[in-house]
């Protein structure tokens, strides 16, 4: 149904003209040749045949175009026959990659993209050269997915050297890298990218359907608008897909049988499908020994279960002393004249970690440091000290905070984050029972996600021994020989004994 769609596309598509004349006219008027100052026109003559070249400035190569012109100068003193021009020009022109088009909104599209197109006149073809250079960054690590030791280098916001960093790591002629175009107006480029004798055809083919399917005017905001064009999250705030900017786990994911999309201008992946415990796991935990990786993951673990947690029980405890045992009696506020509900307390305290946060990120880099320390020293210190805080809520806000930062995804630790406000919540208006409740509430509204037909708990639920075996604990590489079940892989081996 798709591909059909796209025929019917083609097909109502314009023409190319065979003068040149009216398809300066109708690029004119299509891109505002002469209005938009970016948009590059230049006229030539060639073995007394007139040519037209049009490219678009800050996405060219210069120094191509310039040679190309070069090789048009050269052609027109040395040629005396315009029989063929065409075949000419493509067998002459200084660049790899040269093709050619009978349409012209296909030829609009290609212009838009940074690519330079030339038309002849007396010809319904028109020559299409790739000299695309997007502006960019250099490749750089990741600030979210830093590791003590392994590679340096991540994605960036350029989608072409992306797939070549991908593919640095992945030279197999089977490695697909599939181009569409999204949006009516941004025409932004997506590349699908799978392994083809390892990913499932249909997990591929739902993919493409699906953003086939995307009907907008631009995606200005990249692979997040393309999330929930793909997953419809609605309200649901644990991720559906895994983002990553390290090109050695975007390998890692494309070797188990998953399939990422690339968005232009976004330097982060799309991980899919993915479970709940896809977004527990740092490249961190491969980059050393197993055992240090197995104790890296629990440490990480119990980062993550105590940002849940450990507040909500500290509190239902505060407002129960009768549930502690004798030797932990000494949990809970001693100040007997406390001027703020314990509760106001936590919420205030959460509200000011938020704003912290925030202003951190919006802090230049030099200064952000000392304005943690101010925020962190001397307004906890002098909350403290006038009586808004109890000390108990400083320390186990911040607990559950490093936590938060402890958790390798930041959706899921935003998602973590108001599961615990949630509990808190309920342990104020229920206690007890609201804490076992709301836990047992949170876990069965978990086993009931499916993220692009596949269980968000799996291997825990439905539950699959080994492959929970390996999230619980980091398994030395070569006793790793299987992928895992829940892509539906072709080939269920990654090694041949």
């Amino acid at each position: 149904m798709v591909q059909q769609a796209e025929k019917e596309k083609i097909e109502t598509q314009k023409n190319i003209y065979a003068k040149l004349k009216e398809n300066n006219a109708y690029l004119k008027d299509r891109l505002g040749i002469g209005i938009s100052f970016d948009i590059g026109f230049r006229e030539l003559k060639i073995a007394h045949k007139d040519i037209a070249l049009y490219y678009l400035t800050g996405l060219c190569d210069t120094n191509l175009i310039l040679e190309i012109v070069k090789v048009f100068d050269e052609l027109n003193h040395n040629s005396r026959s315009v029989s063929g021009l065409k075949k000419v020009l493509y067998n002459n022109i200084p660049h790899q990659q040269v093709e050619t088009t009978d349409k012209l909104d296909e030829a609009v599209d290609k212009l838009l993209s940074g690519l330079i197109v030339i038309f002849i006149d007396g010809d319904t073809e028109a020559l299409i050269v790739d000299v695309r250079s997007y502006p960019g960054r250099t490749p750089q690590e990741p600030d979210t997915e830093k590791v003590v030791r392994g590679a340096r280098d991540g994605y960036t916001e350029n989608i072409i050297e992306n797939t070549a960093m991908t593919r640095r790591r992945i030279r197999d002629e089977r490695l697909r890298y599939e181009m569409i175009q999204v949006g009516e107006r941004s025409k932004t480029d997506i590349c699908i990218a799978y392994i083809q004798d390892v990913a499932d055809p249909g997990l591929v083919d739902l993919m493409k359907k699906e953003l086939n399917k995307i009907d907008i005017d631009g995606i200005p905001m990249a692979d997040k608008t393309i999330e929930e064009f793909i997953v419809k999250q609605g309200w649901n705030p644990f991720p559906m897909v895994r983002y990553t900017e390290r090109p050695d786990v975007a390998a890692t994911h494309l070797f188990e049988g998953h399939v990422l999309i690339m968005v232009d201008t976004s330097p982060s992946v799309m991980i899919t499908p993915t479970t709940y415990f896809h977004h527990v796991q740092h490249a961190e935990e491969y980059r050393q020994t197993p055992a240090i990786g197995v104790f890296v993951r629990w440490i990480r673990f119990a980062g993550m279960i105590a940002s849940i947690f450990l507040l909500p029980l500290w509190y239902l405890f505060v407002s129960e002393p009768n549930l502690l045992p004798a030797n932990l009696e000494f949990i809970g506020p001693n100040e007997k004249n406390m001027n703020i509900p314990i509760i106001l307390q936590i919420l205030f305290a959460e509200l000011g970690i938020d704003i912290l946060r925030m202003a951190a990120i919006h802090t230049p880099t030099p200064l952000s440091t000392a304005m943690g320390l101010i925020a962190a020293v001397l307004i906890g210190q002098i909350a403290i000290d006038v009586g808004l805080f109890v000390p108990e809520v400083i320390l186990y806000i911040a607990v559950a905070a490093i936590g938060n930062f402890a958790t390798p995804s930041y959706e899921l630790g935003v998602a973590n984050k108001l599961i615990r406000l949630l509990l808190l919540l309920l342990v104020l208006a229920f206690e007890v029972q609201g804490f076992m409740i709301g836990a047992t509430a949170i876990i069965l509204f978990l086993a009931t996600i499916k993220n692009i037909n596949t269980p968000y708990l799996w291997p825990f639920l439905p539950f699959d021994p080994k492959a929970f075996l390996q999230i619980i604990i980091r398994v030395s590489v070569p006793l790793s020989k299987l992928r895992p079940s829940i892509v539906h892989p072709q080939n269920q081996k990654k090694q041949s004994s």
